[in-house]
C-alpha cells in the first residue's frame, strides 16, 4: 500500500482466527473488507486448539467442512478440572473438535482472500481519528506511513489491543495474580495427566500424534514480568518442582506462559469503532472459551456490520451487538473465574471440589454444565 490515503468500508486489526472469520462474514455480505496485522507471517503455534459444538455448527454452515475433518472428536470436558462426559445435545457437532489453532488461522486466512479480503501483514495501527462519517487509521508498514479512511473500524487484536486503548474503550478488569507454563514437546515419554491437583501444585499433560502439551502451576509462584515466552529450562524446572518428571530430554516445539489477569470492556462500540474477540473480553485460555466466544462475537457482528454498511439498519442497531454479546462473555468470564479457583485455588478449594464432583453426577448438572461448554444455551 502507497502512502497515501486509501479507502475501505470495514477495517479489521489483527489477522487472527475472529479478525479473518470476520473478514470472511463482511465479503459474504459484499462488504469491503481490510485486515491490517502486525505479524510479517501467519501464526504456526498451536495455541487455542478446542471448538466447541456451536463454533463447529457455524464453521460447517460457512463451509469449513475440510477443517472440521481433521479435528480430534472428544466427548469429553471438565469444568474446574473435574471431568466428565457430556450430556447429548441436538447437534451433529455433539462434543469438543481439537483442531489447533494455526490450522483453524490459516483455513480461515485462506477463504477471506478467496472472498476478496485485503491482508495487510506488517502493517502496525499508530493511530485512530474519529470523524462524523468516517475514521482515519494511521498505519505503519514496511514502505512508510500510511492512511487508510474507513467507515467502521473493528478491533480483533488481542487482550492487550492498541485499538482498544488508541479509542479509549472503558474496561472493567483485574490484574493477574498466578500465572501458568505450557509446552508443546516432543520426544517425550509421560503419562497423561488430566487436571491433577498435586501438593506442589496443578499439572496437566496429553500427548497426541507424537506431541506432548504440558501445563504446569507452581502453587505460591508469583507472575513473571515478560517479554519473550518462558526458556525451555524455566518450564523443566517447574514440571519437576510439581510432578518430580524430568523433561529435559525433550524437544521444545513451543513455549508460552499467560496468566489469569481477566477484564471486559463495559461497551463493544465507542462510535465507529467496535471490539470483537479478546480484544473485546480477556481471561484464562480454560475449555477454549475464549476463542469460541470470540468467533461467535465475529459471526454476530459481521451481520450487524454488513446491515450498517449497505444501509439497512436502524440508526443505533450497531449497538445491539454490544446488547448480545457482552451478557454472553460475562457469563463465560464467571465461569473461568470459578474455574480457576477449583483448578489453582490451595487447600480452601478442596471442600468446594468434593461438593461439585457429587453435584455433576446428577443429570441436570451435567446437562447444564453441556450446555455452557458447548455455548448452546447462546445459539446464534
Amino acid at each position: 500500500m502507497s502512502p497515501s490515503r486509501a479507502d475501505a468500508q470495514v477495517v479489521i486489526v489483527g489477522a487472527g482466527p475472529v479478525g479473518l472469520l470476520l473478514a470472511c462474514e463482511l465479503r459474504r455480505a459484499r462488504v469491503q473488507a481490510v485486515v491490517v496485522e502486525r505479524l510479517a507471517g501467519p501464526m504456526t503455534e498451536s495455541r487455542a486448539s478446542q471448538l466447541t459444538t456451536l463454533t463447529a455448527e457455524l464453521l460447517h454452515e460457512r463451509g469449513f467442512d475440510a477443517l472440521l475433518a481433521e479435528a480430534a472428536h472428544e466427548p469429553r470436558t471438565h469444568f474446574g478440572g473435574l471431568g466428565f462426559a457430556l450430556s447429548a445435545v441436538d447437534s451433529a457437532y455433539a462434543g469438543n473438535w481439537k483442531v489447533p489453532q494455526y490450522r483453524t488461522e490459516a483455513a480461515l486466512g485462506e477463504r477471506a482472500v478467496r472472498l476478496g479480503a485485503t491482508v495487510l501483514r506488517a502493517h502496525e495501527l499508530t493511530g485512530l481519528t474519529q470523524r462524523p462519517d468516517h475514521v482515519l487509521c494511521r498505519i505503519q508498514g514496511p514502505e512508510g506511513p500510511a492512511r487508510i479512511r474507513a467507515r467502521y473500524v473493528v478491533g480483533c487484536d488481542g487482550a492487550h489491543s492498541t485499538v482498544r486503548r488508541l479509542a479509549g474503550f472503558p474496561v472493567t478488569a483485574k490484574a493477574a495474580t498466578k500465572e501458568l507454563l505450557r509446552a508443546d514437546l516432543t520426544g517425550l515419554r509421560i503419562r497423561d495427566r488430566r487436571f491433577e491437583r498435586l501438593a506442589g501444585g496443578f499439572a496437566v499433560a496429553a500427548t497426541r500424534d507424537g506431541v506432548t502439551r504440558v501445563m504446569v502451576h507452581a502453587f505460591g509462584a508469583g507472575v513473571a514480568e515478560r517479554t519473550a515466552p518462558p526458556g525451555f529450562g524455566e518450564v523443566v524446572q517447574a514440571w519437576e518442582r510439581v510432578t518430580g518428571e524430568d523433561v529435559s530430554g525433550a524437544a521444545p516445539l513451543w513455549l508460552d506462559a499467560f496468566d489469569n489477569a481477566k477484564g471486559q470492556a463495559d461497551a463493544y462500540r465507542v462510535g465507529r469503532i467496535l471490539l470483537a474477540g479478546d480484544a473485546a473480553h480477556w481471561h484464562p485460555p480454560v475449555g477454549g472459551q475464549a476463542l469460541n466466544t470470540g468467533l461467535q462475537d465475529a459471526v454476530d457482528l459481521g451481520r450487524a456490520l454488513a446491515e450498517a454498511v449497505h444501509g439497512g439498519a436502524a440508526p443505533g442497531s450497531l449497538d445491539t451487538y454490544h446488547d448480545r454479546r457482552h451478557p454472553v462473555a460475562a457469563r463465560v468470564l464467571d465461569h473461568v473465574a470459578a474455574q480457576e479457583q477449583l483448578m489453582l485455588g490451595g487447600p480452601e478449594a478442596e471442600p468446594l471440589r468434593a461438593v461439585l464432583s457429587e453435584l455433576i453426577g446428577l443429570d441436570r448438572v451435567r446437562a447444564h454444565l453441556t450446555a455452557m461448554a458447548s455455548n448452546l444455551d447462546h445459539r446464534l
